[in-house]
């Protein structure tokens, strides 16, 4: 059965590729960019089972707009990808307040905006899929990334709450996590803080000279067009999988990440449990107190 699916950012990267492939294989595509021309000539070859729509997705009131006017006009959408995102790197004190204010709108705010914005029409056609491309830096974190990290590390837990809220209403959730790919991720699509002197010789520095060309640039494992074709595929599944790490690179430094952050848990053991109050209420209670 052929399904239709809301993707944004598809004018480049991930969007654009699984755009493609889903055309080729006969879905039909609600396609928003900020440039919906970049996509003419998909247009010309697939005709109306491409429709297509200008957005920046940090417009909460246009994003909304387009959505309500994609389930409109197309009457069911089967499922949702976010996806439009962007690198910004350097030190956090090279970066600006402007800087900071747009990566956390982009990769952070608009992608929970946008759930908020579908979720209601797929609970109300009975259900659907949402998929969330997020990173490996949602699981690892990485020098002159912090900015990017922490709109990663926050749309992960963003889900991990939000999933258990739309299970009942048959809406399954998939966070992707892909490691380091062959797209512009840390081309031109990037933004990078303003240097400062005192983090030229660090690994802010470093990773610079890396974007810049002056230094080999970082190893990039991953295939997108391979990407976008396992995104599909877990979508195809009858349960949506909640997490799905692509790349060598991306399972290496999870699993390393993952390992070392359980060890260090285990170490403090005794000290967690020493805190504890004497009549401490049992951790099965519904009614036990939370607080920082």
């Amino acid at each position: 059965m052929t399904r239709t699916w809301f993707i944004t950012g598809t004018s480049s990267g991930f969007g654009r590729h699984l755009t493609e492939q889903l055309l080729a294989r006969g879905e039909r595509i609600a396609a928003t960019a900020r440039r919906p021309e970049t996509l003419d000539d998909l247009a010309a070859r697939h005709g109306d089972r491409l429709w297509r729509a200008s957005l920046d997705v940090t417009d909460t009131t246009a994003l909304r707009e387009v959505v309500d006017r994609a389930f409109a006009e197309l009457g069911r959408i089967d499922v949702v990808v976010s996806n439009a995102g962007y690198g910004l790197f350097g030190a956090a004190e090279e970066l600006s307040d402007e800087q900071i204010d747009r990566q956390i709108a982009t990769n952070l705010t608009a992608s929970i905006q946008l759930a908020r914005a579908t979720v209601p029409h797929l609970r109300g056609q009975g259900g659907g899929r949402y998929i969330q491309i997020a990173s490996i830096g949602g699981q690892v974190a990485f020098p002159a990334m912090s900015l990017y990290h922490a709109t990663k590390w926050g749309i992960e837990g963003f889900w991990e709450s939000a999933a258990a809220e739309l299970a009942p209403f048959g809406i399954g959730v998939t966070v992707v996590e892909p490691g380091v790919s062959r797209t512009n991720f840390g081309g031109t699509s990037a933004e990078l803080g303003a240097p400062l002197p005192v983090y030229a010789d660090g690994p802010s520095g470093q990773l610079r000279a890396s974007l810049s060309g002056d230094l080999p640039p970082l190893p990039a494992p991953g295939d997108p067009v391979k990407i976008a074709r396992a995104i599909i595929a877990a979508a195809d599944q009858p349960e949506a999988p909640f997490r799905l790490t692509l790349g060598s690179d991306a399972y290496a430094m999870a699993t390393t990440a993952l390992r070392d952050r359980l060890q260090a848990l285990e170490a403090g053991r005794d000290l967690a449990h020493s805190t504890d109050a004497d009549d401490t209420i049992p951790a099965s209670s519904p009614t036990r107190p939370v607080g920082n």
